[in-house]
């Protein structure tokens, strides 16, 4: 079993930014690939972000590239989602995922005013 925590929603003006992080407990490993999705309301959950076990290797979807940086720290359990230049279509719960599992977090709620 994995559990996974994600922290650092809020409510933001557009142009700000925000961490984001999801603790991971259980059995986790640095060898499972991690990625960051979201849903916002209405709409089907998408794919923001994934990063290799090792941290080497990164992809990006092409709505955050260049805005958004996700990185982990394995001696923590941890993964981040940096979010710059937010805009209010990034205004979504965002998730994370044990890349190919079916474990999620419960979400953490972003919202970016305009």
């Amino acid at each position: 079993q994995v559990q996974l925590v994600e922290s650092g929603g809020g409510l933001v003006q557009a142009g700000g930014s925000l961490r984001l992080s999801c603790a991971a407990s259980g059995r986790t490993s640095s060898n499972y690939n991690m990625a960051w999705f979201r849903q916002a309301s209405g709409k089907e959950r998408e794919f923001v972000a994934f990063i290799s076990g090792s941290g080497t290797t990164t992809n990006y979807a092409e709505s955050v590239k260049g805005r958004f940086t996700i990185s982990r720290d394995n001696a923590k359990n941890t993964l981040y989602l940096q979010m710059n230049s937010l805009k209010s279509e990034d205004t979504a719960v965002y998730y994370c995922n044990q890349w190919g599992t079916a474990y999620w977090g419960q979400g953490t709620q972003v919202t970016v005013s305009s």
